[in-house]
């Protein structure tokens, strides 16, 4: 056994219908087939041994024999999720213990294969440094602005701005589908935080802009490259659950970003340090660099030497791009300007923006989690439907009142809006076969964040004109209707079908590993190090 596994035994009653659980191979969150002779359950030296036939773990055995008038069961095990192993050891063990099931809550509805397991605990690594450099200059800007002396207009410029560098992310999007997906992460996942260092030394507000111009773009591109990955990699019923889980892990590398913004408090300059923690994101570019590898829907598409990207279905782009703008019209400016509001309207510091900022937004993976799940068995379109105009009027209200009704509407509109966050997002890599699906995606991003330079740039002028922020976002607010209105009378349902069924374009590929895809072990790529 790998010495780097676990080891669980259980003593059970020797009885007759205890022998025969046992005795049976496991359909739960693995499936095992027996590697011993068949044993009579009720011989006296009753003994079987049964490895994974299919399954997440990188090593697996279970042995059952009969001793001292028990039944003793021996599990060994081990299972390689990067960077998240610790969140997940204990619902595992519980589920081997207890024979669960692989429908557990926090469990994806379909069995995942070490390879998925391997990318998707990357990736989420990969979205907590995209997140980080992606919130930086959100969380940050009143600060800076208010050390340069920048007034609203100038943050909904500088907000603007930055958005805008997403210029600079398209060709990374069209490099992924003529390089592979691998090449252009490991990239990225290193100019994101090297970049974004540079911000620390800005002399001003434009230098500081134009730092963030160049570094957030970086960040865009790896979070939009991450969930390309996730969609061709996962399997059919469980696409809306890796987005899911990895929004989670954004928001964990955005909550990275709102707790340092205690760091703000240390003086003017204080936001400056901000910026330096970037740097620490360039762990994961190496664990990337080392462990990520190319996705097999790539590398199945690619393995024709003349192999072209297929012509991109303009009526499908032009729906994601519009819901795409639509919504960014309301959510950039609800999140840009929410430290403005909290501290300008409601008086809060930095550090206490950051507890509201966690209090508020930890609770949101719950709508993750449900959204996900439901999002996979259910389907988008229903989920969309009702999460996003509750969620969108729930924000509005936060934007309104202080007080109690301030916390309890901005963590109830952050659930229903999460909860909507991984049906909108898995839509934009679905609707797109692989030939073109790096760029689709790069587009439809582009466009959302085109939606959030006029939110922004809107926002920040009508603040000046003396609105109040109820005002203004409600008036914004109009464009998650249109979001609601599209999704459902346009969008088709893409539960449950694999991305060769949504694009007929791309041959069909089997994701289905199975023991005897690996003859020689697991390969050690697909093992921590």
């Amino acid at each position: 056994m790998d010495p780097g596994g676990r080891v669980l035994i259980r003593r059970w009653p020797d009885t007759a219908d205890q022998r025969r659980l046992l005795a049976e191979p496991r359909d739960d969150l693995l499936l095992e087939s027996p590697s011993s002779e068949h044993a009579d359950p009720a011989d006296a030296d009753f003994q079987r041994t049964f490895e994974q036939e299919e399954g997440p773990f990188t090593h697996y055995s279970r042995r059952v024999f009969a001793a001292d008038g028990a039944l003793v069961e021996t599990t060994h095990y081990r299972v390689t999720i990067p960077w998240f192993r610790w969140l997940f050891a204990w619902p595992v063990r519980r589920v081997i213990a207890r024979r669960g099931s692989s429908n557990s809550w926090w469990a994806p509805p379909d069995r995942l294969d070490p390879t998925q397991l391997l990318v998707l605990g990357l990736l989420a690594a990969a979205s907590m440094s995209a997140a980080f450099v992606n919130t930086l200059f959100t969380q940050t800007v009143n600060f800076a602005a208010d050390d340069f002396g920048a007034g609203d207009t100038a943050i909904g410029i500088a907000g603007a701005t930055v958005r805008a560098g997403i210029i600079i992310a398209i060709p990374a999007a069209v490099l992924a589908d003529r390089l592979g997906r691998r090449r252009v992460i490991v990239a990225v996942a290193w100019l994101g935080p090297l970049l974004s260092v540079l911000g620390a030394l800005a002399p001003n507000f434009v230098v500081l802009v134009a730092t963030q111009t160049i570094a957030r773009p970086m960040g865009i591109a790896l979070a939009f490259l991450v969930g390309v990955v996730a969609s061709e990699e996962m399997s059919r019923n469980s696409r809306t659950y890796a987005i899911s889980i990895l929004a989670m892990a954004a928001g964990l590398g955005a909550g990275i970003a709102v707790m340092a913004l205690s760091l703000a408090d240390l003086g003017p300059n204080g936001w400056r340090w901000i910026y330096v923690l970037a740097a620490v994101w360039c762990i994961v570019a190496l664990d990337l660099s080392r462990r990520l590898p190319e996705t097999r829907r790539f590398s199945a598409a690619h393995t024709v030497a003349d192999a072209r990207a297929p012509r991109m279905n303009r009526r499908r782009l032009l729906l994601l791009s519009a819901v795409a703008f639509a919504g960014n019209v309301f959510v950039a400016p609800a999140s840009l300007f929410q430290n403005n509001y909290l501290s300008d309207i409601r008086g809060f510091s930095g550090g206490m923006i950051a507890i509201f900022s966690i209090a508020v937004g930890t609770p949101a993976g719950i709508g993750l989690i449900i959204g996900g799940r439901i999002a996979d068995t259910r389907g988008r379109r229903r989920l969309i439907a009702v999460t996003v105009p509750l969620g969108t009027a729930a924000i509005v209200g936060a934007f309104t009142f202080g007080g109690v009704p301030l916390w309890v509407l901005s963590l109830v509109g952050g659930i229903l809006l999460s909860a909507a966050y991984p049906a909108l997002a898995v839509y934009r890599t679905e609707l797109f076969p692989t030939g073109n699906r790096g760029r689709a995606t790069g587009l439809v991003t582009a466009t959302a964040l085109i939606g959030g330079i006029f939110g922004l740039v809107g926002m920040g002028a009508l603040l000046d004109a003396d609105w109040s922020y109820s005002q203004v976002l409600s008036t914004l607010a109009i464009g998650q209707l249109i979001v609601t209105v599209l999704v459902v009378m346009a969008y088709p349902e893409t539960a449950h079908q694999e991305l060769e069924a949504l694009n007929p374009e791309d041959a069909p590929i089997d994701l289905h590993h199975t023991v005897a895809d690996f003859p020689h072990g697991i390969p050690e790529d697909l093992t921590d190090p």
